[in-house]
């Protein structure tokens, strides 16, 4: 061969890899991108979807976009770009723990008698029946605590967003934040009680087992701690009308928190609440606990609903049909019955009473990521766990929006968007001189 043969094979060896660094040589694979853009717009068309039905919260919309688009459906979003994309999931879901956090002030809620009491009668109610329930299905003990510790906690994405769309307000609607709230916490500190007793049934030291759930669950208050207290000495230096600052710092602060809990290895989800209690207990309702997310709130929303209905597998739904449907319905039972009684037993009235406690019954967020961190610790065990607890959170995520906006407005205290707009902007008379001059034009 020549040399100008040479030459001119290496410059088309060099054009073509030129051409291939400007030029895609193929189908390009799904990125992050991708996936949020995806989310988004399929989610506003759920959504819109869902509006067009009366009583169908969006949510339902996003969930079933959701499955539609996923690996259950037509496979537009593969389980590879969900699993790479998690962490827009995360981001999500620390700033609705963040928003439920602020809700609950420690010292307050120690105060608060009906609150104690309400709290942990529903939570341990749930527990134990809960407990008893997977006994009684042959489970092992270790499984049984686990399924039923991550049974304490409560959905604060479905009721946040579908008290937002509702424009809800009034005695129910913050007695059930501050119960999600409460249960969330002592879910967490329930399953960081049970999880040494799983540890070490899987082979793990007695220290590991014993030192680990501390770890994480002391750490994660530490990093919130130290994180509201630099964003909240920044939120001192803001001034009246500058919310936009302060949403940004909000974004930051749960970013940073997540940042952080994931370096040093603690609960994210943990912290997460944990910062938003740390922020209340700062700063008060002032300033960043009083933050508007406003139009930019909803593009969080409306990813993690996508993405839960396209992690949705019908056919564990399917095979774990039977226990799934007994866990749902005595959660469902044990937990509107406590709120109910303990409200009736206060004084509250049967339909504020009623309300709340079926505001409880969606579980999600908080139910992943304790089946993630056993799947983490113990796949074998975490596997058996994430089967029953993510069949009844698919049946959560179907049934609990609708339940939420049913107790909204069986409870008197969801408006209408007509009616909020009305209440929001009263109508002003015309003046007699902008009249004439209306009537001139």
């Amino acid at each position: 061969m020549s040399v100008e043969s040479v030459n001119a094979a290496a410059a088309a060896a060099s054009a073509a890899a030129a051409t291939g660094h400007i030029l895609p040589s193929g189908w390009p694979q799904l990125n992050t991108l991708v996936v949020f853009g995806l989310l988004l717009a399929l989610g506003v068309l759920g959504g819109l979807v869902a509006a067009r039905a009366r009583y169908l919260p969006s949510i339902t919309g996003f969930i079933v976009l959701g499955l539609i688009v996923g690996p259950s459906g037509l496979g537009l979003l593969t389980p590879r770009a969900l699993a790479e994309s998690s962490v827009l999931v995360d981001i999500a879901l620390g700033l609705i723990l963040f928003r439920l956090g602020v809700t609950l002030h420690p010292v307050k809620a120690a105060r608060d008698r009906k609150l104690m009491v309400t709290s942990l009668v529903e939570g341990l109610g749930t527990f134990i029946a809960v407990l008893v329930l997977m006994l009684w299905a042959d489970a092992s003990p270790v499984l049984a605590v686990l399924a039923a510790a991550i049974a304490v906690s409560s959905s604060p994405a479905v009721l946040i967003h579908v008290v937002d769309e509702l424009k809800a307000e009034g005695p129910s609607v913050r007695h059930a934040e501050s119960l999600v709230a409460a249960n969330n916490v002592l879910s967490f500190v329930l399953f960081s009680l049970a999880l040494p007793m799983a540890l070490l049934g899987d082979a793990f030291h007695l220290d590991t087992a014993l030192l680990l759930p501390a770890y994480q669950l002391f750490g994660a208050v530490v990093v919130a701690m130290g994180v509201a207290w630099l964003v909240t000495s920044i939120a001192r230096l803001t001034r009246h009308g500058e919310e936009h600052f302060r949403f940004a710092l909000v974004v930051g602060a749960v970013m940073l928190t997540l940042g952080l809990a994931q370096g040093f290895k603690v609960s994210t989800l943990f912290a997460s609440l944990a910062l938003g209690i740390a922020c209340r207990t700062m700063q008060g309702r002032t300033r960043l606990t009083r933050v508007d997310f406003g139009g930019g709130g909803d593009v969080f929303f409306v990813i993690l609903f996508v993405f839960a209905g396209a992690n949705l597998h019908l056919a564990e739904v399917l095979k774990y049909a039977p226990i799934a449907f007994a866990y749902v319905l005595v959660r469902s039972l044990v937990k509107v019955g406590a709120v109910y009684g303990c409200g009736i037993a206060y004084g509250t009235s049967h339909r504020s009473a009623l309300a709340s406690g079926l505001m409880l019954v969606p579980m999600a967020g908080l139910a992943i990521g304790l089946v993630q961190t056993t799947t983490v610790l113990m796949p074998e065990m975490g596997a058996r766990v994430a089967a029953i607890v993510l069949a009844a959170v698919a049946i959560f995520e179907t049934v609990g929006p609708p339940i939420v906006t049913y107790a909204l407005r069986f409870s008197g205290e969801a408006h209408p968007p007509a009616e909020a707009e009305t209440r929001a902007v009263p109508e002003v008379a015309p003046s007699p001189a902008s009249d004439r001059a209306a009537r001139q034009v």
